[in-house]
């Protein structure tokens, strides 16, 4: 079996953060390990606080990981403030770290602040040449860039612009795009374009978490690239149409469907 590290916040409820990450990677079959960065005060109604965990912590978490157990493959999530990058960044760096996938966590659902904005430049110039797939949604690309993206053909500029950055392969996902959720995948010389129905469900809480932790899964157990997004972008697309109705805001996706399905369970438990 594969071991996976999440290096992220924690989600109170469940549905994103490092809960979502360790369910994404259980799912996919691989060994969940997890370097929490913050902790959260959350539900599915919104972000209403944060407290970040200190680098001295952060720092001893990694060690203690990568000097007891091998790591092949590493998820990059909640990130809030500079000192927090560095920490990651040099230990990573350390540690030799690879199949590093960031996602550059910016703002949550609720309009939280999940970075602070002086760290943007330091995530940029530390954690993006560290990643194997860096994995913006729309609105952290254009942070990141500096532009409007509002159709494939800016997409694929945004995408450039970051692999430019040193990120070694980029994800641009579309789902804040009108009509069909449409990403973009750059490695450098090839665009990709991976279509989906858009699903009508207000339960999307922690997708990005999802995506990229799956990504980081299939990474470890020796997929390409592509074929890692491609069988992410599946999952999630499930994870999706069978999402969880818990709570009075935005519910999570549901990372088990297709292991309760299959096992001939989910009719009993879905209620």
């Amino acid at each position: 079996m594969k071991h996976v590290l999440t290096i992220a916040g924690s989600d109170t409820c469940g549905g994103a953060g490092i809960q979502a990450d360790l369910k994404t990677f259980s799912a996919h079959g691989t060994y969940g390990m997890s370097v929490i960065t913050a902790v959260t005060v959350q539900n599915t109604q919104g972000v209403f606080g944060c407290q970040d965990i200190s680098p001295e912590i952060i720092r001893g978490q990694i060690d203690a990981i990568y000097s007891d157990i091998k790591v092949s493959g590493v998820k990059i999530g909640m990130v809030s403030q500079i000192e927090t990058i560095h920490a990651i960044a040099d230990k990573l760096e350390e540690h030799h770290a690879t199949n590093i996938v960031v996602d550059p966590v910016m703002i949550s659902k609720s309009g939280f602040d999940l970075m602070q904005p002086d760290a943007k430049d330091t995530l940029i110039r530390r954690l993006i040449p560290l990643a194997y797939v860096v994995t913006p949604n729309l609105p952290e690309a254009e942070v990141i860039t500096g532009m409007k993206i509002n159709d494939l053909s800016s997409m694929e500029e945004a995408a450039r612009k970051i692999f430019a950055m040193g990120a070694k392969n980029v994800l641009i996902k579309g789902g804040h795009l009108e009509d069909d959720a449409t990403d973009l995948l750059f490695d450098g010389e090839k665009i990709i374009t991976l279509h989906s129905d858009r699903i009508a469900t207000k339960n999307t809480h922690g997708t990005g978490c999802t995506l990229s932790s799956a990504i980081a899964a299939n990474l470890a157990k020796g997929k390409s690239v592509e074929e890692a997004v491609c069988i992410a972008k599946a999952y999630i697309t499930v994870a999706i149409e069978h999402s969880l109705s818990i709570g009075k805001g935005v519910g999570p996706t549901n990372h088990f469907y297709e292991l309760y399905n299959k096992a001939g369970i989910w009719e009993e438990i879905k209620d």
